[in-house]
């Protein structure tokens, strides 16, 4: 299975070397370094347009009518777009100084809007999910976000998570939604050290999904809904336990703490989603035009899935 998972694209395979090979500095970084220049992370790069955007949007492609009602239903937006290429480049390990050298930043920050209301891309929107990813990709290119963090402490719901329809109303929070947040926040804690008051925040967050077993619902113990154990790579803004997992794997291991009892359930989930080849299947990507497939059809064995299942496991035990 090892060799298996080896025979990948530099943007996964230089994580299995680190993460499940042990393999030195020297050679997982320089397969990471070749993600820009071969694979999919180069395809990605090479398709950025001359403003620094990609398919000339925000969120959604230029021309694309976001209030279609295709638009409402799961998943069936378009994953093109310049907020989901820069996270996705950002997750599989890309040097971020290779977009620094095309000034990525002040050219989103001079042409890119968002579509709601226009705002200026850096500014953030009012999407916990969408201003969670400009967070980490703004700290990544080096960009200002001091405002977005601030904006994710005063909007945090008083159960301790966020949702991002508190715009329409809602005072309970979201799985999805707060998982989201929760990487935004990380990510600005690794990067900054953070501020008091967003380091309390992502660990009432953190607590919201503990005190849930990471799927359960806290009035009635019983499952959330079916999306929790559906594994599906790429993750999206979609909430699963193995995506929950990975993010408190990242979070441990940055605060020095061991994995807390709490999410024992949700592991062995996990664990009974394993084949006996040690591999997981692919659930099914969600529908939307993406730039190109990076992983096994619906029912296969998926690499990537392979690659946080594992990871997951061997930092539980």
């Amino acid at each position: 299975m090892i060799g298996w998972l080896r025979d990948s694209d530099p943007a996964l395979r230089w994580q299995v070397e680190r993460d499940l090979l042990g393999e030195p500095p020297t050679v997982w970084e320089a397969t990471r370094a070749r993600i820009a220049t071969e694979g999919f992370g180069a395809r990605l790069l090479a398709l950025q347009d001359p403003d620094g955007q990609w398919a000339g949007g925000a969120f959604f492609p230029a021309g694309f009518d976001v209030e279609a009602p295709e638009v409402a239903q799961e998943g069936a937006q378009p994953w093109t777009a310049t907020t989901w290429t820069l996270t996705t480049l950002r997750e599989w390990g890309l040097d971020a100084a290779v977009l620094r050298e095309r000034r990525t930043a002040e050219l989103l920050a001079e042409h890119s809007r968002w579509e709601y209301e226009g705002r200026p891309y850096w500014d953030g929107e009012v999407d916990c999910c969408i201003n969670a990813w400009t967070v980490a990709n703004g700290l990544w290119l080096g960009a200002d976000i001091t405002g977005i963090v601030d904006w994710f402490v005063r909007h945090q719901l008083p159960d301790g998570g966020w949702n991002c329809e508190w715009v329409s109303g809602s005072t309970r929070s979201s799985f999805h939604s707060t998982l989201n947040s929760l990487k935004g926040l990380l990510a600005h804690e690794v990067a900054t050290g953070g501020s008091a008051a967003a380091r309390a925040a992502r660990r009432g967050g953190e607590e919201y999904l503990l005190r849930r077993g990471l799927f359960r619902r806290l009035s009635t113990g019983e499952p959330v809904g079916p999306w929790a154990t559906r594994f599906r790579y790429p993750f999206r803004w979609c909430y699963s336990v193995l995506n929950a997992a990975e993010y408190f794997r990242q979070a441990a291991l940055f605060d020095g703490v061991r994995p807390d009892p709490r999410m024992a359930d949700a592991i062995e989930l996990v664990r009974a989603a394993r084949q006996p080849d040690g591999t997981w299947l692919q659930a099914g990507r969600l529908a939307g035009a993406e730039w190109f497939e990076v992983d096994a059809p619906a029912g296969e064995p998926s690499k990537w899935l392979t690659l946080f299942g594992t990871r997951v496991l061997d930092w539980w035990t």
